[in-house]
């Protein structure tokens, strides 16, 4: 049975984590982050359970909502405790109306550096590289599309915001603690090293010379491949674009860009069926 507590006050400090949680974000805390429902939780813990270096700390839960948990309360850590609150004291601890009920305390003990993730890659490699994105939805979309689409890795420069963001998770559905992801380095840099490891760097810009249904023939052959996604409005770097290939997604005129949710999710779908990594013939 899952270690089960009753929180009465807003300022108890067992719960002093999840105080406020809009105004700060744990992010950045020695790795320690808040996912928010009960979708990225039982992402959480199938994280947890796999040992993939993320661990569960702490769960607060609305108190009309834990019988409708109790198959998730099966796989949570019996050392780990849960803390049960009235929707009053629950939204006097979190700062806003926690309409889902359900916030767990997470920790991402192990984060691998740049260059391990890449040499741990398999020969036949799908990877997607944010350079600059500022925006979490953002971030969560490209994890989601990432994890729909199969592919092994996710790279952010050290621009870009980090995954671990509350909201970034969410708009993820927990992929950002099932997806291996460094983020590090500068753009270049980053992109450089890819391909020094094999991989085809293809940049997604508006003005690109090459269709993105054309990536198989892009590809001629390689089995590594690296889509490069950068900030919406000023787009990647000039750098960028005048060192590797550019590859446009076709869309109506008079239109500048796709958001990038839609954007990345578009060329991960192309990638993939060049790469061989989906059945289309699923019914």
């Amino acid at each position: 049975m899952a270690n089960i507590f009753s929180i009465s006050e807003a300022d108890d400090p067992r719960i002093a984590a999840f105080h406020k949680i809009r105004e700060r974000d744990l992010t950045g805390r020695d790795g320690r982050f808040i996912a928010e429902g009960t979708v990225v939780l039982r992402m959480l813990l199938a994280a947890h359970r796999a040992g993939r270096g993320i661990e569960a700390e702490a769960l607060l839960v609305l108190e009309n909502r834990l019988a409708g948990l109790a198959p998730l309360l099966k796989d949570w850590p019996q050392d780990k405790p849960v803390y049960v609150a009235n929707g009053a004291t629950i939204d006097a601890i979190a700062g806003f109306h926690l309409h889902r009920g359900v916030l767990a305390l997470g920790n991402r003990l192990t984060a691998p550096d740049f260059s391990a993730l890449v040499a741990s890659l398999p020969a036949q490699s799908l990877v997607l590289v944010g350079c600059g994105i500022s925006n979490h939805d953002n971030i969560g979309a490209m994890f989601r599309n990432a994890a729909g689409f199969s592919a092994d890795a996710v790279f952010l420069d050290e621009t870009s915001c980090d995954p671990l963001y509350r909201k970034a998770l969410r708009v993820s559905v927990g992929s950002v603690l099932t997806t291996p992801y460094s983020r590090q380095g500068q753009a270049v840099s980053l992109l450089s090293a890819l391909d020094v490891a094999g991989f085809l760097i293809a940049a997604l810009s508006p003005s690109g010379k090459l269709e993105i249904g054309d990536i198989g023939s892009a590809l001629s052959g390689r089995a590594r491949l690296a889509l490069v996604v950068g900030t919406e409005g000023e787009g990647l770097p000039a750098e960028v674009l005048e060192r590797f290939l550019t590859m446009r997604i076709a869309q109506s005129p008079g239109l500048d860009s796709l958001n990038l949710g839609t954007a990345s999710g578009i060329a991960l779908h192309c990638a993939a069926r060049a790469l061989g990594r989906l059945d289309f013939s699923a019914n």
